[in-house]
C-alpha cells in the first residue's frame, strides 16, 4: 500500500499526530477539520463563521489532494448542538451540487479547542 500524506498551508496545520490527508490510490481520507484560520490557527467567532470556516478548509485539503468538495463521497458532521443541524444543511447546499454525499450528523460532548462543529471526509477521484 502506497500512501501519500496531503498537506497545505491554505489549511489548518495539524494539531497533534495526524496528516490533514492520506491519499491511497484513488481515495482520499481527509482528517476532521474545526473552525481555526489558517493564518491565525484560532477559532473563528459565530455559527455561520464557523461552519462555513470548516467547509473553506476541507476545500484547501480537498484542492491539495487534486479534488475539491464534489469530490467527496462521504462526509461526518459532529456538533455540540444538534440545534447547528439545520444551519449546517443551509450552507452545505451553497458547497455542494447533487449527487450530495453521503453523510451523518452526529451530536457530541465537545470537541478539540471548544469548537461546535467538525467535520471530516472521504474523497474519490477518478483515475
Amino acid at each position: 500500500m502506497n500512501k501519500k500524506v496531503i498537506n497545505t498551508d491554505q489549511a489548518p496545520q495539524a494539531i497533534g499526530t495526524y496528516s490533514q490527508a492520506i491519499q491511497i490510490g484513488p481515495q482520499t481520507f481527509l482528517s476532521g477539520q474545526i473552525p481555526l484560520d489558517p493564518n491565525s490557527m484560532e477559532l473563528v467567532s459565530g455559527q455561520e463563521a464557523q461552519i462555513r470556516q470548516v467547509f473553506d478548509n476541507l476545500n484547501a485539503v480537498a484542492m491539495a489532494a487534486g479534488g475539491s468538495l464534489q469530490d467527496i463521497v462521504k462526509l461526518n458532521i459532529f456538533l455540540t448542538d444538534l440545534e447547528w443541524f439545520s444551519k449546517v444543511n443551509e450552507i452545505m447546499a451553497e458547497y455542494f451540487q447533487p449527487p450530495y454525499p453521503a453523510r451523518a450528523a452526529i451530536g457530541v460532548a465537545a470537541l478539540p479547542r471548544g469548537a461546535e462543529v467538525e467535520m471530516d471526509a472521504v474523497m474519490v477521484l477518478e483515475s
